[in-house]
């Protein structure tokens, strides 16, 4: 399970490489894409680009165009499915949330029904 500041890197990559199987970016491409309000460096960008081709999310070759360093990112097939599966994760979450609400709704129910057999 991805921590939330490498989800948030995912997204980024995810985002810049815009449907294709690869990109070439920058930390600070990557910098202008995440949320504001949080705190991104660019160590921690690349640490966490490190720890998500460690997981087999994406091939990472760093390299460096005028000084600037670059990741060549080409996505794995869990890169490409990180969006579907974050999808699925939370429809689980609601669902039992649903089935959570459902069994308390008929627990409620069933304790009037057996209340009004007692005559308490």
């Amino acid at each position: 399970m991805l921590s939330k500041y490498e989800s948030h890197i995912m997204n980024a990559v995810y985002s810049l490489c815009d449907g294709t199987d690869g990109c070439l970016v920058s930390a600070a491409e990557i910098l202008s894409v995440l949320p504001e309000g949080k705190k991104f460096s660019a160590d921690g960008i690349d640490k966490a680009l490190s720890n998500l081709h460690a997981d087999g999310y994406f091939d990472l070759i760093s390299s460096s165009r005028a000084g600037e360093k670059m990741y060549v990112i080409t996505l794995k097939e869990s890169g490409m499915n990180f969006r579907r599966a974050k999808k699925q994760r939370v429809r689980d979450v609601f669902y039992k949330i649903a089935l959570a609400f459902i069994g308390a709704l008929a627990t409620f129910i069933f304790g009037i029904i057996l209340k009004a057999i007692s005559g308490g």
